[in-house]
């Protein structure tokens, strides 16, 4: 064994790198576990207008799993009367027609009337789904909305939302297979809680002040 005096000896920014891997893990691991939670758990309420938020359109126009899943349960809430229209939002992927007309089909053959469903088919990201539909939401006079995504997805959509001035509660596709899949689960749970703490802004965003009389 090599006596103690001669083992190399870690040095003060070694320590503190090595503190700061640990910080960083236990933060994305934290995170992570608050984002798994927050998605888990059903938050519909009363509202003006179900946002449902796009997913990966398959060759042929024909819904992933994922768009599926989020336009069934944003179905069966407008079934229960938990708002009295749709935005589907999402833009054109790398196969055509956009994630918003792909859902809004979906929806109408589902008995879905065309008359409240609104296409917003131009953003490409979370953030882009959020203002994008926030000024489609404002000239219909809507300001309360739930989102519907996947369960992994809710807490930064929600941030975003409330970003762009939009009170909002969320409502968790469950079924869907990133969702079941407990592999696909970690993943995807981890990777929002690294781009949450990337985006410090949209982890601290808070709800919009109420309207005054």
């Amino acid at each position: 064994m090599r006596p103690l005096s001669l083992r190399p000896k870690t040095g003060p920014v070694s320590r503190w790198l090595l503190a700061l891997v640990g910080v960083l893990t236990c933060g994305v691991f934290g995170l992570a576990w608050w984002v798994d939670r927050f998605g888990q758990r059903e938050r519909a309420e009363p509202a003006d207008a179900l946002v449902v938020l796009g997913a990966r359109v398959l060759p042929g126009g024909v819904a992933s799993g994922p768009l599926q899943a989020r336009v069934e349960k944003a179905v069966a809430l407008y079934r229960q009367g938990v708002a009295p229209r749709f935005v589907f939002s999402g833009g054109v992927g790398v196969n055509p027609p956009s994630e918003a007309r792909v859902m809004a089909l979906l929806a109408m053959r589902l008995g879905v009337p065309s008359e409240v469903i609104t296409l917003e088919e131009e953003s490409h990201s979370t953030e882009q789904n959020a203002s994008h539909s926030a000024e489609l939401l404002r000239a219909l006079g809507a300001r309360r909305v739930v989102v519907v995504s996947d369960p992994y997805h809710l807490l930064r959509a929600r941030q975003y939302f409330r970003l762009a001035g939009l009170e909002v509660a969320t409502s968790p596709a469950l079924l869907t297979e990133r969702n079941v899949a407990l592999t696909d689960r970690v993943y995807w749970t981890v990777r929002e809680a690294i781009a949450l703490l990337l985006h410090p802004r949209v982890l601290w965003a808070r709800a919009p002040e109420a309207p005054r009389d």
